[in-house]
């Protein structure tokens, strides 16, 4: 989030009615000043993203405040990802509320490619095709529309792991070290196993995992296939791959191991301070996300380890712009800025964002993470990033995903036999297709 990627990220999840009457009020607001502020010589360019991408966090706003004393950055942002989009769509329809700057998830980077790349500006009109060499292959491809149009920059991948506190596994009588941990757990099966045996001696209001949901995310993000083939054909309901992660996540939670916490939500935000689970599946950008949330208590009580059963990625942004923002060449010049290899390698080493430009991934090769316990996340991550299969992406990747783990959260929150949630998810996944 910023998968991405995550994602990564301290608000509330609220109704995406009041979210897009809220964002447009703020994004009016922005615009209104935009127009003043450049009349005056001045620019204030306006940026709207989901979860948490880091720049503020970062202090890259105010960086590059500094190097160009006639811009201001205005940031507005959203917890949950599925309504940011929402809200998006809304004001891409009515072509009004719209920041200089919007954020995309690469769940959604097929729709704007196939279907909205009238409503985003061409980079290449800036400038931008010069850029691809410093993006990874498939990231720079993905956001490619079908006459060539360079449509978003990407931001980070999510290259995954698994993060886990070592205070719950050492009350729980289990080992800490992240390489016998990988052993342990490398397969689903070890995982799931292990997870049992922390429940036997687990400490108090404390569980193995957050939700079912987050588990199956994980795995799917493991495929190369999930949703679509290669013809851009659906696959979801006969993929096997995808049948074994909802199995895993099902015997996940008939074992008792899940916290059932819905992920973004305020009792799963706080539940990371209280220490409510022990594991959680981690891509890059969960990493700023649990310093978020845990706070400095936290230091030193989390570790990585590499995912059970292979390399995978979840997540990832981009940055585009869209055809009616008000300042679209000082916007372009701030997402060149801010994807550039230079601010990805920062962004890393003080967020956890997984760099796409190939250069800022040879550069954090060596960072380390003293919050959690000096894991060498640029080893783990970069390792995870070079093995993971190139996803094949679709229209809706991020709506038929978003139905299956509402399916999920009904086998755990609400007791739903997993085969009725299953044909849950089925009409879930119609409806959203229309």
């Amino acid at each position: 989030m910023s998968t991405t990627r995550a994602a990564t990220k301290a608000a509330l999840r609220i109704g995406a009615v009041a979210l897009a009457g809220s964002l447009l009020a703020a994004c009016g607001s922005g615009d209104s000043g935009t127009a003043s502020d450049k009349a005056g010589g001045k620019v204030t360019v306006t940026v709207d993203l989901f979860g948490s991408f880091g720049y503020k966090e970062a202090g890259l706003y105010a960086e590059y405040e500094k190097l160009h004393p006639g811009i201001t950055i205005k940031q507005t942002d959203t917890e949950d990802e599925a309504d940011y989009w929402k809200s998006l769509q809304t004001r891409l329809a009515g072509g009004g509320g719209l920041a200089d700057v919007q954020g995309l998830e690469v769940g959604r980077i097929a729709s704007v490619t196939q279907q909205q790349a009238d409503r985003f500006e061409d980079l290449r009109k800036y400038g931008a095709d010069g850029l691809k060499s410093q993006f990874a292959e498939a990231k720079w491809a993905a956001a490619t529309g079908k006459n060539g149009e360079v449509l978003g920059l990407g931001t980070d991948v999510g290259p995954e792991a698994l993060c886990y506190r070592t205070d719950l596994f050492k009350q729980a009588g289990l080992p800490t070290d992240r390489a016998e941990l990988a052993k342990r757990w490398s397969t689903w099966d070890g995982y799931l196993e292990l997870g049992k045996q922390y429940k036997a001696k687990a400490p108090a209001k404390s569980t193995w995992l957050d939700s079912i949901g987050s588990l199956y995310s994980i795995m799917i993000g493991q495929e190369k296939e999930r949703y679509y083939d290669a013809s851009g054909a659906l696959i979801w309901e006969t993929n096997p791959a995808l049948k074994t992660a909802w199995e895993t996540s099902v015997k996940a939670s008939e074992a008792g191991l899940s916290a059932k916490l819905d992920q973004w939500s305020p009792q799963w935000n706080q539940a990371f301070a209280a220490g409510s689970f022990a594991t959680i599946p981690c891509p890059a950008w969960m990493l700023g996300y649990i310093k978020g949330q845990a706070g400095e208590t936290g230091k030193g009580k989390w570790d990585i380890a590499t995912l059970p059963g292979g390399a995978g990625n979840w997540g990832g942004s981009y940055l585009a712009v869209p055809k009616a923002a008000k300042n679209k060449k000082e916007a372009y010049e701030l997402v060149k800025w801010l994807t550039a290899p230079e601010q990805q390698a920062k962004i890393f080493a003080k967020q956890g964002n997984f760099p796409s430009s190939t250069g800022a991934i040879a550069e954090v090769a060596g960072t380390t993470d003293p919050y959690f316990s000096g894991a060498p996340i640029g080893q783990i991550f970069g390792d995870a990033a070079k093995a993971a299969p190139v996803q094949v992406l679709g229209v809706h990747d991020q709506n038929i995903s978003q139905q299956i783990t509402n399916a999920l959260s009904e086998v755990e929150r609400k007791g739903l036999a997993p085969e009725k949630a299953w044909e849950n998810a089925k009409k879930g996944v119609a409806n959203t297709l229309g």
